[in-house]
């Protein structure tokens, strides 16, 4: 077998097999006062996750789940184990909803939190942060 065919079925072996996967994406989600280093979260399965399962949530960290299409996109807190403050972005990443010290989800059925507007990004961060940066409705996020 030469060398090149064995690199490529190396190459197959460790970026598909179980558990691989390629490295987290970060962006910097900023409001006018404070920046939140945040985990994008853009396909289905990454989106299903989210933060379940995960201890803490440090304040200056976040996780922005982006969206194909805007939609009024529901989120509970399932296998959750701290609060957050969910806010929903318009395409022009403006907050046009926020639900605030979202708790945990202690029994079934989960409470589900909507939005009341299409959104096309959702960013969770620790419970209290929105009031700690003075976020409101309206206010435009940046990123990069």
């Amino acid at each position: 077998m030469n060398s090149s065919l064995v690199l490529i079925i190396f190459l197959g072996i460790v970026f598909c097999a179980p558990g691989a996967s390629a490295a987290t994406r970060t962006l910097e989600v900023c409001t006018e006062y404070k920046c939140f280093n945040s985990q994008v979260k853009s396909t289905e399965a990454e989106r299903a996750q989210g933060l379940m399962w995960q201890d803490d949530l440090p304040d200056d960290q976040g996780m922005l789940f982006v969206f194909d299409v805007p939609g009024e996109y529901p989120f509970w807190m399932r296998n959750m184990k701290f609060p957050i403050d969910i806010l929903w972005l318009d395409g022009e990443k403006r907050v046009v909803h926020m639900e605030l010290s979202v708790p945990p989800c202690v029994k079934d059925p989960c409470p589900v939190y909507a939005p009341q507007s299409k959104a096309l990004y959702v960013l969770e961060i620790q419970s209290g942060q929105v009031d700690a940066s003075g976020i409101h409705i309206g206010d435009k996020l940046f990123w990069h």
